[in-house]
């Protein structure tokens, strides 16, 4: 069981670099609720009503998806996953918006938002079988309102949009959040699903998970105005929202989701946060930006400015975060344990689950490869 990281340092890269992405200030153009202090403030178009029993659970789901993402990179590099994309840094974002999502409300992620699949009841094991390559995702989406993770950047866009319109046509009030990154503002089908939701007035929110870089590529090199500002262009509102701040990320996407339901149309949430790890495992990130950089945005922990407003203002004491952390242990051995036990797949089972009914070419694909593997039957 590996414990929780501190955030790995970084060096300065080759001379030639981007310039640093900093932090947004806190004016009127960015939705900010808890200050980087952890001090609670006001804002003129967003308010949230929430309990200490909600704002300690918003804690907990922090802590615990931080660990899982932990435990998880830690697997990886000892061989025991293929790959792993790293959330870590984007826990606000992601826990926020999961938590604004109703019963009966579908969300389409890519193959980072594994803190919604948490909010959504996701097992992580489901998750970590689908990244050693045991299986294509284990839960059912219907089921947990959140579709298989997308690997075609900006593709679960124009799956979310179908979606919204099919839900429009058969009057359920109901919304749809589908999940993209700043990279993904440069693929056609986003555009394509944004024109679609905006002349259908389709009920679905874009949440951008904008973590500056598009892999190596940073934000300004894809864009010369906020990316929220696009939206208007579409015909649809679109907001900017402190991503490392989970309270306003709640706010906004609830409000965006209700607005949704009620047949006003999409909106564009720009979640401006900050990837602390690698874009993946095999990414080298000190190669493309730099140190300082990094240590910016330290001071903009999600995790750190919850807990500062929940100890000053008395919601949680000693004990309350003495149990997070037992919580996290406990999470982080069962997703070890269940990692490394888990059962490998029977080769022939990748032709199963492709077609509801098997067609004739790839059932003889079938029979030849079981033909071949049995060739070698006997043979060590």
């Amino acid at each position: 069981m590996t414990a929780l990281p501190e955030f790995t340092e970084v060096v300065d890269p080759v001379p030639g670099a981007a310039a640093p992405h900093l932090p947004p200030s806190c004016d009127s153009g960015t939705v900010q609720l808890l200050t980087p202090e952890g001090d609670r403030v006001e804002h003129p178009e967003y308010s949230l009503d929430i309990g200490d029993d909600e704002l300690r659970g918003l804690y907990r789901d922090l802590v615990l998806v931080r660990r899982w993402d932990a435990e998880a990179t830690a697997l990886q590099r000892q061989g025991e996953l293929g790959l792993w994309a790293s959330l870590l840094g984007q826990e606000a974002a992601q826990v926020g918006a999961g938590r604004a999502l109703q019963d009966g409300d579908m969300a389409f992620p890519t193959y980072r938002e594994h803190g919604v699949a948490w909010t959504r009841g996701v097992d992580p094991l489901h998750v970590m079988s689908l990244f050693r390559g045991v299986d294509n995702g284990g839960w059912d989406p219907a089921a947990r309102g959140f579709n298989l993770y997308t690997i075609v950047i900006g593709a679960q866009c124009l799956h979310a949009t179908g979606y919204a319109m099919g839900v429009q046509r058969d009057g359920a009030e109901q919304a749809v959040l589908a999940f993209l990154g700043d990279g993904a503002t440069s693929q056609g089908e986003v555009n394509e699903a944004m024109i679609f939701a905006a002349s259908f007035s389709a009920p679905v929110v874009f949440f951008c998970q904008n973590n500056q870089y598009a892999i190596s590529v940073p934000l300004e090199r894809q864009t010369r105005i906020p990316l929220y500002q696009r939206a208007a262009g579409f015909g649809f509102p679109g907001v900017r929202v402190d991503g490392n701040d989970v309270l306003a990320v709640l706010a906004v996407t609830r409000q965006a989701l209700q607005a949704a339901r009620e047949g006003q149309g999409p909106t564009f949430i720009e979640a401006f946060t900050y990837r602390m790890g690698a874009h993946t495992t095999s990414d080298d990130p000190t190669r493309y930006r730099l140190a300082s950089e990094l240590e910016e945005w330290k001071l903009r922990d999600p995790i750190a400015r919850l807990k500062a407003h929940l100890s000053r203002s008395g919601i949680a004491d000693a004990t309350f975060f003495e149990s997070v952390e037992a919580d996290a242990d406990e999470l982080a051995a069962r997703i070890r344990s269940g990692t490394v036990g888990m059962p490998e797949p029977e080769p022939s089972s990748m032709f199963e689950h492709v077609y509801a009914e098997k067609p004739a070419p790839l059932a003889a694909q079938q029979a030849e490869f079981d033909a071949y593997h049995a060739s070698f039957e006997g043979e060590r």
